[in-house]
């Protein structure tokens, strides 16, 4: 590989603090050799060739903390291959992987079927989850300690959520002492039976089960309230309420832990489901436009730390069902970046914060070295056209399924090149 340089682009790398007019040298073993204002046109060799950016972004690589791949049991909706085109077209060179595949991802030799097939057929940075409890069952634990020997950078149920208080304080208490990074998907099972979208107008007016925001923020309060009894490092998934944000903030005052929320909840809203649209049957649901500005505002107020695609693929059969039936989820890791640019065009929130949420924050809770341009780390990064204009079109989503919440949206900002280890992997 020859040593690369890139001059004359906007670098935010919030991880370092940079937000500058800059460069970006790349070495031959494709670690990032120097970077930001230092590097321009006077400063590299003469006779080397250099690509001028003419003021593109340069953002580190993304990290995307909650993604669904088929892959064991479910390669007909995504695979390793796949799921690494879509995510390296969104700018997304590192991904956290949900154990709800077939079988289940709570053992080592599944642990290891994993990493092979990561690495044979992945071109992104694969982190798998394993499950908190064997079979997703929420009965009994998995081996927390061989698993993070193997690699697993996080325990999580993935859809589902540990209901048992006891099973969830024992969780707690071997997550301490193993410094294991547990995440729940909050809900109240009781509460959310049979729901598919919000409990409001909405549900009302469409004749459908509602799923009412005391749900997620009953386990919340729940979990944080053991949290002071059992100091682990402990991650909510995805919130989408107003009430959950008032919940965290009263108990960020008194415990440690993190927060993640969709994509999808910072960008539509209940309305969006229109006259029974499948594609918007989302777990969380999306709920009210208070409750999304609500979310933006926590993001703001330093609440939220992580934003996901909550990428889950699923074939057009279960999404072409009545609502009832229809699987609940969306095909989002390539949009993920896109999208959270409309709140930086619309004023929502700042680039560099939009930045943060999406690269150096998820790494820092993994304990991972991604998501950053630190020297002599691995050049994952992304370069990005935050003006172009473009509109979303789902037979050209690079997905394997083709179930994207915003078909036909129009957006402004697009990934032209996508770097991992130095090497050009996406080129638009």
């Amino acid at each position: 590989m020859k040593k690369q340089y890139f001059l004359n682009a906007n670098i935010v790398d919030p991880h370092n603090s940079i937000e500058e007019i800059g460069g970006l040298i790349i070495n031959e073993n494709g670690k990032i050799e120097a970077v930001g204002k230092k590097v321009n046109k006077n400063n590299i060799p003469s006779r080397e060739k250099f690509i001028d950016l003419n003021e593109k972004y340069i953002f580190p690589g993304l990290v995307d903390m909650r993604v669904f791949v088929g892959e064991p049991g479910y390669e007909y909706k995504e695979n390793f291959k796949t799921l690494s085109n879509a995510a390296l077209a969104g700018g997304v060179t590192s991904v956290v992987t949900m154990p709800n595949t077939e079988p289940v991802v709570d053992n080592v030799s599944i642990v290891d079927f994993l990493k092979r097939r990561g690495r044979d057929k992945s071109k992104i940075n694969i982190y798998p989850t394993a499950s908190l409890t064997k079979n997703l069952e929420g009965t009994n634990m998995t081996e927390f300690g061989l698993l993070k020997k193997k690699g697993i950078v996080a325990f999580t149920d993935g859809l589902k959520t540990i209901q048992n208080t006891r099973l969830m304080s024992r969780i707690m208490k071997s997550a301490h002492d193993l410094d294991c990074l547990i995440m729940q998907h909050a809900e109240d099972f009781e509460l959310s039976k049979g729901g598919m979208v919000n409990d409001g107008i909405i549900s009302t007016k469409l004749g459908l089960q509602g799923i009412p925001d005391i749900a997620e923020k009953i386990i919340i309060e729940r979990d944080l309230s053991l949290l002071e009894d059992f100091n682990c490092r402990y991650h909510i998934s995805q919130v989408s309420s107003s009430k959950s944000i008032e919940t965290i903030e009263y108990k960020k005052q008194k415990v440690n832990f993190t927060t993640g929320v969709s994509i999808n909840n910072l960008s539509l809203n209940e309305n969006d489901i229109g006259e029974f649209r499948t594609f918007l049957k989302l777990s969380p649901p999306l709920r009210t436009e208070d409750d999304r500005e609500s979310l933006i505002k926590g993001i703001n107020k330093d609440l939220i730390d992580v934003i996901v695609s909550d990428h889950k693929p699923e074939d057009e059969e279960q999404k072409r069902l009545t609502f009832y039936q229809a699987a609940t989820g969306a095909s989002g890791v390539e949009t993920l970046l896109p999208l959270s640019l409309e709140l930086f065009h619309n004023g929502s929130i700042k680039l560099n914060k939009i930045i943060q949420l999406l690269t150096s924050n998820p790494a820092k809770i993994l304990k991972i070295d991604k998501g950053n341009l630190s020297t002599g780390n691995d050049a994952d990064f992304c370069i990005v056209d935050i003006y172009k204009p473009w509109i979303v079109k789902k037979e050209k989503i690079k997905s394997k399924s083709k179930n994207t919440s915003i078909d036909d949206k129009k957006l402004q900002g697009i990934v032209t090149n996508t770097f991992v280890k130095g090497i050009e992997l996406f080129k638009i």
